[in-house]
């Protein structure tokens, strides 16, 4: 069994030792917005917040994240609404699929909130971390820059 707090919310699981926590998230929790990729680390799309730091969930073992706190995009809503880099997201097509959004969406979100000046080289930097495959990252960078002035506002 494994303690963790996804979302601000505490679960146990049982998991095996070998078991991704990938895996967890997608077939024990149904958390699905955690997406399997590569399998590797190399595209980005199972990336979550592990202990604040941006993680990709395919390379840690469930075993290991025993008794961290997680981020999922489900965790970026505001009393159940959209935050401003979601809303930027939808309002300048920063996706086409949908596949790799929730990698994009919380390694902005990580970058944000450290630092809500975040030159387009540190956004680049930091999104260069995930792969897409359908759009071009030209709306995904504009999304970020768009809602970087309204992180750090209450």
């Amino acid at each position: 069994m494994v303690r963790l707090k996804v979302n601000g919310e505490e679960r146990m699981v049982d998991v095996e030792p070998n078991e991704r926590l990938l895996d967890v998230f997608r077939d024990k929790l149904f958390i699905r917005s955690v997406k399997p990729g590569c399998w590797r680390g190399e595209c980005g799309t199972c990336t979550v917040i592990m202990d604040g730091e941006l993680v990709k969930s395919c390379l840690i073992l469930a075993v290991e994240a025993d008794g961290s706190e997680i981020t999922t995009v489900e965790g970026l809503l505001e009393d159940g609404k959209l935050n401003p880099l979601q809303k930027a997201f939808v309002e300048l097509g920063g996706f086409q699929c949908g596949f790799c959004t929730p990698a994009f969406l919380l390694s902005a979100h990580w970058l944000l909130s450290r630092n809500p000046n975040a030159s387009e080289d540190e956004i680049k930097e930091v999104l260069n971390a995930v792969l897409c495959r359908c759009v071009g990252y030209k709306q995904i960078i504009e999304a970020v820059k768009a809602a970087a002035g309204q992180y750090g506002r209450a």
